[in-house]
């Protein structure tokens, strides 16, 4: 794989994650962002570094602790929600334009470096856990929550992929949500990482009311969609469907479904 061919997924990336409005889907991921700040034992002056932020959940999060933060994520409009859920709330949180897979910070500038739902989702999936280790102190803290591959946001986009394929060389986000995959990227530069799957519940009015939602709002598959002719397109809302009903919990014709996610949490290495 070449930098050329990574940088090439990484514009469609951009692209998929500026389409849609991901705002609102984003709403379904606050509690992963409590559940990671937990996780990472953040402490009051804890420097943080949200990375991938989004519409700020896990930089919002922190800074309730009394911990310093920056978040960073290259989607612009993203960001300026951020920056205003941060002064609706009176909280002291810096939002900066950036790519995760080149931090603009020094080595070791950070005591926590975090990430939900985000880095996961990198085009050079080494670049970005070297840049992840790089800007955290030693001892500090790396925390990441994950889609895992058999989860239903993991089935969700092997749903994706059946229908509109992925360039080729571009490697699974789900990856990350993998304890093996979490330990080969960091390798001997951490020390006592821990790997648990936790869930968050979903629930929608009924399984259409889940794929017209997630064909609007949701980046991946609203891109997906535009790839699609008229009759792929509604192929590939019949399987967001069926996939609904297959995971579905609810007996009263709503739609309700656990979403399966890793929390890896590790320590840098002090060398």
């Amino acid at each position: 794989m070449t930098t050329t061919t990574f940088d090439e997924i990484k514009a469609r990336q951009h692209k998929t994650w500026s389409s849609g409005d991901y705002g609102r889907v984003a709403w379904l991921t606050v509690p992963l962002a409590e559940t990671l700040c937990a996780a990472a034992d953040l402490r009051p002056g804890d420097k943080v570094l949200d990375v991938a932020t989004g519409t700020g959940h896990v930089a919002l999060a922190a800074a309730r602790r009394f911990c310093r933060v920056t978040g960073i994520d290259y989607v612009p409009a993203l960001l300026d929600v951020a920056r205003r859920r941060a002064e609706a709330e009176g909280l002291d949180v810096r939002f900066r334009e950036a790519d995760a897979e080149n931090l603009p910070c020094a080595d070791g500038e950070w005591d926590v470096v975090l990430s939900a739902i985000g880095v996961m989702f990198t085009a050079d999936h080494q670049r970005a856990a070297d840049e992840l280790l790089r800007v955290c102190r030693p001892g500090g803290t790396i925390a990441m929550a994950s889609w895992t591959p058999a989860g239903f946001i993991g089935k969700l986009l092997a749903t994706v992929g059946r229908h509109a394929p992925p360039p080729a060389g571009a490697l699974p986000p789900t990856r990350w949500g993998t304890e093996e995959t979490v330990r080969e990227l960091f390798g001997d530069r951490v020390t006592g990482l821990t790997c648990t799957t936790a869930t968050v519940q979903e629930k929608f009015a009924n399984p259409a009311h889940f794929a017209d939602f997630f064909l609007t709002h949701y980046g991946p598959t609203h891109m997906a969609a535009q790839r699609l002719s008229p009759d792929g397109r509604e192929a590939f809302r019949a399987d967001l469907i069926a996939l609904a009903e297959e995971n579905n919990l609810a007996d009263d014709g709503t739609f309700a479904a656990d979403w399966e996610y890793l929390v890896a949490v590790a320590t840098k290495t002090v060398s």
